[in-house]
């Protein structure tokens, strides 16, 4: 478990702060069932605060940090910011980034081979 908590680089917090993102998306999806086909007006109310809070906001501002610290380009930027609205994005999105080397040491992306004298 210390390797999922582990926020020693740029990349390794926008990959905790993603998935902590999609973990408070499920949550209100759970309680907006609640709310909507069980008919409990207030089980939304926690639960929608906690993702506006601590995974909608939280994680624009670490996409902004991690974009200046990784230099995005702002393609990768604004796809970054826009994966936060779709339940779920922001694990696609990182694992886009991962696979394209946008994330630095938790990319995939093989190393461009140095070119030979």
């Amino acid at each position: 478990m210390g390797n999922v908590l582990n926020v020693s680089t740029p990349a390794k917090r926008f990959r905790l702060v993603a998935y902590w993102e999609a973990v408070t998306w499920a949550i209100l999806l759970v309680a907006m069932f609640f709310k909507w086909v069980l008919g409990h007006e207030e089980a939304i109310r926690i639960p929608g605060m906690l993702h506006g809070i601590t995974g909608f906001t939280l994680f624009v501002i670490v996409a902004l940090v991690t974009a200046v610290e990784l230099r995005w380009d702002w393609k990768t930027t604004l796809l970054a910011l826009v994966s936060s609205v779709p339940p779920f994005g922001t694990v696609f999105f990182e694992k886009w980034a991962a696979r394209n080397g946008k994330l630095a040491e938790l990319s995939t992306a093989p190393e461009p081979v140095p070119a030979q004298s």
